[in-house]
């Protein structure tokens, strides 16, 4: 889990520095560094997006893995977290899931969560105490900290516990997971996940239309599912000849 704690260490400081100096950046530096930060993530996620071998089963990743996000509840919950949180620790004077601090909370939550470096990164790790592409994603999300905390406020910094629980989750169970994802999995998951971000960018870093990102994230877990249905599809078609059907 050391690259996760890099990552970690790196977010509170880039929050950390955002809070102390984002007061002598002028407003509109802000607002233009955020919209950069929306159209770099839009480009990025329509990249990972390319990178899918079928993209009806990003569709039907995205359709279930939301329909799954509405029942759990995971952008409400997220906000529940984030309300919570700033009830505890913020003196901020704005309330409801609106507010500033929850709207760090969750865009920094999701933009550091999803992507491909995020997973592979967790996965080296856990295996082989290889992170150096989880020192990579650390200094990028550093960066954005600085961005994010400067005009989206201190729910950035508790961003760093998701981080904390998906990453290091992830390498705990890297040897199960090495053993069960294949390429093709990681690639129509690595598509699902560039989806994803273009909604973060829209919705949250841009603010073109509201979209309940959240809801969309067990379409992660669903992508590498339905390529795992897809390649048993043979399998059965041999059985099924086998019985003279």
């Amino acid at each position: 889990m050391t690259g996760t704690l890099i990552n970690v260490a790196a977010i509170l400081i880039g929050g950390t520095i955002g809070l102390l100096f984002g007061s002598r950046i002028p407003e509109r530096f802000k607002n233009t560094v955020i919209a950069g930060m929306g159209l770099f993530t839009a480009a990025l996620g329509l990249q990972m997006f390319f990178k899918s071998e079928n993209s009806l089963i990003v569709l039907g990743a995205l359709i279930i893995g939301a329909l799954l996000g509405e029942w759990i509840g995971i952008e409400d919950g997220l906000q529940a977290l984030g309300q919570a949180l700033e009830k505890r620790f913020s003196r901020d004077s704005e309330t409801g899931s609106s507010s500033k601090f929850v709207r760090g909370f969750m865009v920094s939550s999701l933009l550091f969560c999803v992507g491909p470096i995020a997973i592979l990164g967790s996965i080296q790790d856990g295996l082989t105490g290889d992170y150096k592409l989880l020192a990579v994603k650390s200094t990028l999300d550093g960066f954005a900290a600085i961005a994010f905390a400067s005009t989206l406020g201190v729910g950035v910094l508790f961003s760093s516990f998701i981080i904390l629980i998906y990453q290091g989750g992830v390498s705990l169970l890297a040897n199960q997971l090495n053993a069960i994802v294949t390429d093709p999995m990681m690639a129509e998951m690595t598509a699902t996940g560039g989806v994803i971000l273009m909604g973060v960018a829209v919705s949250n870093l841009l603010e073109l239309k509201k979209i309940r990102v959240g809801n969309f994230l067990p379409a992660l877990i669903i992508a590498p599912l339905i390529v795992w249905v897809l390649s048993l599809a043979p399998l059965i078609r041999q059985v099924l000849s086998s019985f003279g059907m």
